[in-house]
């Protein structure tokens, strides 16, 4: 079953930023099996080692990462990392695994209508994702004639996988990534031939289709490849950062329009170039989402584990000391001339919200800035739960 691509009214956010601030720490919400709360649903992060963070995030429903990875050193000496089949069949089955050792704590999603279901018997329902379409290259090459077939796809489907991002930063066979540069600048690949073919086997499949991490040239040539919404699962808004991980405003307009969402992740070098990024600057990437694809675009995303960014909380979220750890990389791409790489980052995350209990923060501070109740229902995962019904079905 395939569906229609849906354009929503786009509605404009009641704006009320500039009178807010937040003068304390915000205070931890009852208990989360008590459901006091709106509907929670985070657009990236992934299965914990301690089982006890699920349910202390107060999460209805998230989108995990079960990607394994190898590590690939390119000609121009960096790296890239790919989800190769064998190594995600093997993860997505341990991921299932491990989610069925847990019928207390998690219901594995295979349709949007899992969320519902979690939360009425006060579970988490947890949806499975890989970062890049690498994990099918083989697929869809047809041989003496024959029509292509998809067997590692469909093996990952039955074992549960329902979000497929096209790339990881970098493109493959299918698509172009965020950063592809032939050494002075960047390419915007466009989706090929071949990447067509797979935006309609996953049409056919209910494959929630994300762009996180691909060419605006991608992105854009998916939207209207799709017959289904597509999300940017976890991003920003390149009007703040000017850099290729950010989103121009032409591809959050057509993912609004084609009735997905935009997830606004974590990181903060990507969501300002502030020297101390802080909650208001979370609260304008939101705010500013909103303003360009209509508030049933945005949501919330995460991008580190539930309990936030694990050698940042070990450092009680200094972030002069934890973005050390990623400048190597950075400066490699800043070799290379990528875009946004010039300007070298001086933090990692918003302390307030590198916390399990992020999503009560969040919510918090959009009452505080105060955001509509009923848009702060959408933000905090009512456009997450209706893109999911509308797609895995």
């Amino acid at each position: 079953m395939t569906l229609k691509v849906c354009n929503p009214t786009r509605r404009h956010i009641i704006k009320g930023l500039g009178a807010a601030t937040l003068l304390s720490p915000l205070c931890t919400l009852p208990a989360w099996g008590a459901q006091s709360h709106r509907l929670y649903v985070d657009g990236l992060s992934f299965l914990p080692n301690d089982i006890n963070d699920v349910k202390a995030s107060k999460l209805d429903a998230f989108i995990a990462d079960i990607s394994a990875i190898e590590t690939i050193e390119q000609s121009d000496g960096t790296k890239n990392y790919k989800r190769t089949y064998q190594a995600c069949i093997n993860s997505i089955k341990q991921a299932a695994s491990s989610v069925n050792a847990n019928p207390d704590v998690y219901l594995q999603g295979l349709t949007g209508a899992d969320i519902d279901k979690a939360r009425a018997q006060q579970r988490t329902a947890v949806y499975f994702q890989i970062q890049g379409a690498d994990c099918v290259e083989a697929d869809g090459i047809s041989t003496n004639g024959k029509p292509p077939l998809w067997p590692q796809l469909d093996s990952l489907h039955q074992h549960g996988l329902r979000v497929l991002q096209l790339t990881h930063h970098y493109g493959n066979r299918f698509a172009g990534g965020a950063l592809d540069n032939n050494g002075s600048q960047g390419l915007n690949e466009p989706l090929s031939a071949a990447g067509v073919e797979l935006i309609a086997e996953l049409n056919q499949r209910n494959i929630m289709i994300d762009v996180s991490h691909s060419s605006e040239q991608t992105a854009l040539d998916t939207v209207k490849a799709s017959q289904s919404p597509i999300v940017l699962s976890h991003g920003a808004a390149r009007h703040f950062v000017n850099h290729a991980r950010c989103s121009s405003d032409e591809v959050i307009r057509a993912i609004g329009d084609c009735g997905g969402v935009f997830g606004v992740f974590m990181m903060s070098f990507w969501l300002t170039n502030n020297p101390t990024p802080t909650i208001e600057d979370y609260i304008d990437q939101l705010e500013y989402v909103a303003k360009i694809g209509g508030v049933d675009c945005v949501a919330i995303a995460n991008d580190f584990p539930l309990r936030g960014q694990e050698n940042l909380l070990a450092l009680n979220n200094n972030n002069s000391e934890g973005v050390k750890e990623y400048l190597d990389w950075w400066h490699s791409l800043q070799s290379r001339n990528v875009l946004g790489f010039d300007v070298e980052p001086k933090h990692v995350v918003i302390p307030e919200f590198n916390h399990i209990d992020r999503m009560s923060r969040i919510d918090d501070a959009l009452k505080k800035a105060r955001f509509k109740s009923s848009d702060r229902d959408r933000f905090m995962g009512g456009n997450w739960q209706r893109v999911m019904k509308k797609v895995l079905v």
